[in-house]
């Protein structure tokens, strides 16, 4: 995401990186971003500090504002201590990386017991699978298939999901949030 001109520009080209109130992003992957509606109704709510604005203004018929690009909750939310088992969280926690050939591309998720056997749909029974790995094992055990997972499954904590997330960042990062997210990769500036 480019923003060329900010005269032209939609208030939604303007996310805001929301930062926990110990100046932490809420989350890495997806990154904590709220739009300028949600960003300016909790301006107004009173439930957030700016931290820093863009240039962008919106108008009111009697007041001006700037959009904000970063804010900071006043009341910390505590993080979970363990994430929800969900698709993306299984694939970051895996590297979004295929566990039985490494391949990135087509992924879905492998019942090391299959479900067909009794497996559940578990943090420890489910793993990153690319399609044709996932057919070709099918509804076999490890030991039937002689395919093993790269990384045994397990469950990650959060904090093992926020590490894995700064390994993958996005695409566009505004200069003023650059000071509040830490990745493992250098950024383009």
């Amino acid at each position: 995401m480019l923003i060329r001109n900010l005269e032209t520009a939609s208030p939604e080209a303007f996310p805001a990186l929301v930062l926990n109130a110990d100046y932490r992003p809420l989350s890495y992957f997806p990154l904590s971003l709220w739009g300028w509606q949600t960003s300016v109704k909790a301006v107004f709510l009173d439930r957030v500090n700016i931290v820093s604005e863009y240039e962008k203004v919106i108008h009111s018929p009697s007041t001006e504002f700037r959009l904000p690009s970063v804010l900071c909750l006043k009341k910390y939310i505590r993080p979970t201590r363990w994430p929800a088992f969900t698709r993306f969280n299984l694939f970051l926690r895996d590297g979004f990386t295929c566990q039985y050939c490494h391949d990135g591309e087509e992924l879905t998720f492998d019942h090391l017991v299959p479900r067909s056997k009794g497996g559940r749909t578990t943090w420890d029974n489910v793993t990153t699978a690319c399609m044709p790995c996932n057919l070709k094992k099918g509804g076999r055990l490890p030991n039937e298939s002689h395919m093993w997972p790269a990384i045994r499954p397990y469950k990650p904590s959060t904090q093992k999901l926020i590490q894995m997330g700064r390994k993958f960042p996005p695409n566009f990062l505004h200069e003023s949030w650059r000071d509040y997210l830490y990745w493992d990769v250098e950024l383009e500036a």
